[in-house]
């Protein structure tokens, strides 16, 4: 049994086949002339996003990283070119595909392998209103870039999936064997976006089903939801239409990135097609959530309530018909019917086949994520993408 470290920096090691031997980090080399590259290129589709920027920083000293998306790259980006592409547009996907050509082209007329396309532009919308961008982005755009990558040196398709395509389970741990049942838009364009690559990818690929992402300053809608209820002392924090011992599974953005660094370094070993569920082992309940968050926030404990869901759902209609879309409910009426889903998984396949296992846990980065949040509460409320409330006189709990 390898140690934890050596697990964790397995990805790095690019192993050698025979007639085809890979370039690992050790081995590789960049000359004074950028424009001569010896790395292996990882592609990165949605490299602007959050997960694309962590990634991009964490690949950058072993691969010649390629970010492509519809908008400019982040400041500081690690990104050894970027590539401006929009995915509903053949001629865009086309055009980028042939700078991509180019890019991977070295002054020695030698072509480094593309080690990976890390696929994870979607389009993702809390609202519930119907978008034709999920077609259109999430599944025709992942059929247009199989396509155009077609003629290029792709070792590997890795595509981030969502773990709410699964099927929600009250008692037992999901395994990747288990029913896929999307209950709503976004989950069901990932199911599509699957299919086409089953039915359509040219690579070996790999499917991350990925559960809700969050680092130390919390950057998850739920979460940060959540914590904002609770500190403004809402009724509706004080309110649940589930079942409180339910709980949505979690990964910390720095165990995703090194399970995609993981798969990347697991090529050679793995199948032609592969499934992993990604989340932490232990799904912190909803009840356990509010408990730790209002003694985090307040001191106090935290009671929740459970409320009929025809309750709920009234509720949640006259505070979205109530309110200006700039400052609607997050909790929408479609989303109490998901109020009772529950998802733990079972890891034991990606730590067999990708040696990885998440090192954070939810439940140890929240004292970390409240005290950010107490340190600067306005501050972490602009950088969640919240409104800061306006001063109000504290109603006692």
């Amino acid at each position: 049994m390898s140690s934890a470290s050596e697990r964790q920096n397995e990805w790095a090691i690019r192993e050698k086949q025979s007639g085809n031997d890979r370039i690992g980090p050790q081995e590789s080399k960049v000359g004074a002339d950028s424009n001569s590259l010896t790395k292996s290129v990882v592609l990165i589709t949605g490299a602007a996003g959050r997960i694309g920027t962590a990634l991009t920083k964490q690949l950058a000293p072993y691969f010649t990283v390629v970010g492509m998306d519809v908008v400019d790259p982040p400041e500081n980006s690690s990104v050894h070119e970027w590539i401006h592409c929009d995915l509903t547009s053949d001629e865009s996907v086309a055009a980028a595909m042939a700078k991509l050509g180019s890019v991977t082209t070295n002054d020695q007329d030698r072509t480094p392998r593309i080690a990976a396309v890390v696929h994870l532009a979607a389009y993702y919308d809390f609202s519930g209103e119907p978008s034709d961008m999920y077609d259109e982005l999430t599944v025709r755009g992942t059929r247009r870039l199989l396509e155009h990558l077609k003629p290029l040196p792709v070792e590997q398709f890795i595509f981030a999936s969502t773990l709410l395509v699964m099927k929600p389970d009250d008692e037992h741990q999901l395994h990747e064997s288990d029913e896929v049942s999307a209950k709503w838009d976004y989950p069901q364009s990932n199911v599509q976006a699957e299919r086409v690559i089953q039915e359509h990818c040219p690579f070996p690929y790999v499917i991350l089903r990925i559960a809700g992402v969050y680092d130390d300053g919390c950057h998850s809608i739920p979460l940060s939801q959540q914590i904002a209820r609770i500190h403004e002392r809402r009724m509706t924090s004080f309110v649940f239409a589930g079942n409180t011992d339910h709980g949505q599974a979690m990964i910390h953005m720095d165990d995703l990135v090194a399970c995609i660094q993981c798969a990347i370094g697991a090529c050679s070993r793995l199948p032609q097609s592969e499934t992993f569920l990604i989340a932490e082992p232990e799904t912190m309940s909803y009840s356990e959530l509010q408990e730790e968050l209002g003694d985090m926030i307040h001191g106090t404990h935290w009671p929740t309530l459970r409320v009929p869901k025809s309750l709920a759902k009234a509720g949640a209609w006259l505070q979205e018909h109530m309110t200006s879309d700039e400052d609607g409910p997050f909790i929408r009426p479609w989303m109490v019917d998901l109020a009772d889903d529950n998802y733990i998984v079972d890891l034991t396949h990606a730590r067999t086949q990708l040696s990885w296992e998440p090192i954070k846990r939810l439940r140890h980065t929240l004292p970390k994520m409240i005290g950010r949040f107490h340190k600067d509460k306005q501050g972490w409320y602009e950088e969640n993408d919240l409104k800061f409330p306006e001063p109000v006189e504290a109603t006692p709990v």
